[in-house]
């Protein structure tokens, strides 16, 4: 029988993202069928004018859906598609990605993420939102990471 996958557990699995590791991606919320994580503004991630790179809040947006997705117990998520609108530029201290699914079968679930700058002050002004679908692998035994 598998087992409801908690923020602690979905945490492994950020850790074992190389590509989140460098980044350095936070997971603070998990569960419920929703996920956030949160991502700091640093120099390296900033196009030429100084905001968030729009890879980055892809990135974020696509990774928050598949966690939300990820919250049921045996799903193994997989991004099967997104599209990301961009409403203002991001340029804050860091970035938010609060992600949930909308609707969850066997095989797929639809989820939206919507993406903040956070500035130093804790105000949030949001940057972009994205709506993904996101397909279960089959599960093939040990602890689903």
């Amino acid at each position: 029988m598998n087992q409801t996958p908690d923020l602690a557990f979905a945490r492994k699995i950020l850790a074992a993202q190389p590509f989140s590791v460098l980044l350095g991606t936070r997971l603070v919320a998990f569960g419920g069928g929703e996920a956030t994580l949160e991502l700091d503004n640093r120099e390296e991630l900033r196009q030429q004018y100084g905001y968030v790179h729009g890879g980055v809040l892809a990135y974020v947006a696509e990774n928050a859906m598949a966690f939300a997705a990820g919250t049921a117990p045996g799903n193994r998520p997989l991004t099967a598609g997104f599209t990301i609108d961009y409403v203002r530029p991001a340029d804050g201290v860091f970035l938010r990605a609060r992600a949930r699914v909308v609707r969850a079968g066997r095989a797929l679930a639809v989820c939206r993420c919507d993406l903040t700058s956070v500035g130093g002050d804790g105000s949030e002004t949001v940057c972009a939102v994205a709506q993904g679908t996101i397909s279960f692998a089959p599960t093939t035994g040990g602890d689903g990471a």
